[in-house]
């Protein structure tokens, strides 16, 4: 078989390049790999981005800008695991900064509609322990963006 690997690919109207460098600027290590432009007889969209190849935490992604009608959706989504309160609050808050929406149970969606989970690794860790899972799942239900203090004094750990 000839298959070598899979894209997540993204649709835009016509932000593609705006928001990969977004997602490039608020990810360690991300970086744009190409960008491919519509070729010159394509109206008015001649010479804008048409997709922008990058890379988020060693994975491929490639946003189109292929206008209005396919709006994202919270079918699909991206998680992000934070070990810190201090990476929660930078991802969480950057994310949802001009125009984005803060969810629930650590989800956030961002200018373009992107739906994102910021979670904490603590929290995979407590629901993981079956002495802790109990308490952690209906709390968690209950908050927006996460706290790691708050999940830890919830199980009686400060």
């Amino acid at each position: 078989m000839a298959i070598s690997g899979i894209n997540t690919f993204l649709w835009f109207e016509t932000d593609a390049l705006q928001a990969a460098e977004y997602y490039c600027a608020l990810f360690p290590g991300a970086k744009i790999l190409s960008i491919d432009y519509y070729p010159e007889g394509s109206g008015e969209l001649s010479g804008l981005p048409l997709t922008v190849g990058f890379e988020l935490f060693g994975t491929s992604f490639v946003a189109i800008n292929g206008g209005p009608g396919h709006p994202h959706s919270d079918a699909v989504s991206f998680q992000i695991f934070c070990d810190t309160q201090d990476e929660i609050d930078l991802v969480w808050e950057t994310l949802i900064r001009d125009g984005g929406e803060g969810g629930w149970c650590g989800w956030c969606k961002d200018r373009w509609g992107v739906s994102w989970q910021v979670i904490p690794r603590r929290l995979r860790e407590l629901l993981g322990d079956p002495a802790t899972a109990g308490t952690i799942f209906p709390l968690m239900r209950t908050i927006r963006k996460f706290d790691i203090d708050e999940l830890n004094k919830a199980v009686g750990l400060s």
